[in-house]
């Protein structure tokens, strides 16, 4: 007694992929053609033109997604090759005074940040929001009767209720209000001697009175005077 198989199988016995588990590429159209062609009724030569115009679409169509996985795969190396070359460029500025943005702080397991501002005019009062990555308020800083000039504030990690909070990224945003109520905003920046290079995630960061800066924050290079 034979039994008939349900699974399509090939001449060697191998179990034949079907519907979405197949896949044809290139060397499957063009056998396609061959055979096509084999068995073309040479009095009708222009019957199949369609087929073969749609053969022509599908290698098209191949080749434009060879060029985009081809240029997906360029632009990751091209990345990687900048950021290796920002990482070694980054080891050049260790004794070099810098001047860079500070929008934000980068906080571990035991610092205690600092942050810096500078001030065209003297302020009554000047608050800070700390905000995590997700930009949730994490706790407000309070300094009054600040003087014009550069300064800073340390924050001590922690939150509203005291409580120390999780290592990463957080962002600094700062109002400041004069002796007539009017509200102005802190130069948030950071001028300093590069100490140490720091790497993290495949980034680099610039060690700065005690305090990181990513390398992208910095806005100008000098000789320390």
């Amino acid at each position: 007694m034979s039994f008939i198989s349900p699974v399509a199988v090939d001449a060697s016995g191998a179990e034949r992929k079907t519907g979405s588990q197949q896949t044809l590429g290139k060397d499957d159209f063009l056998q396609l053609l061959v055979t096509k062609l084999q068995y073309q009724d040479p009095l009708k030569p222009m019957e199949d033109e369609n087929f073969i115009a749609q053969l022509a679409q599908f290698s098209t169509l191949e080749q434009m997604s060879n060029i985009s996985d081809g240029i997906k795969t360029s632009n990751q190396w091209d990345f990687m090759q900048m950021q290796s070359l920002n990482n070694v460029m980054a080891s050049g500025l260790i004794g070099r005074e810098v001047k860079a943005d500070f929008s934000g702080v980068y906080l571990d397991a035991t610092n205690q940040p600092r942050i810096s501002y500078t001030l065209d005019r003297d302020a009554a009062a000047i608050k800070y929001e700390v905000r995590d990555e997700q930009g949730n308020l994490v706790t407000t800083l309070d300094e009054e009767n600040v003087e014009a000039g550069i300064g800073s504030i340390t924050w001590d990690g922690k939150d509203n209720l005291g409580n120390r909070v999780a290592e990463g990224y957080y962002t600094i945003k700062a109002t400041a209000t004069d002796a007539d109520g009017s509200t102005f905003t802190p130069t948030l920046e950071i001028t300093g001697v590069v100490s140490t290079i720091k790497y993290r995630d495949g980034a680099a960061y610039v060690l700065i009175n005690g305090m990181e800066v990513a390398l992208g924050d910095i806005r100008s290079v000098g000789t320390p005077e």
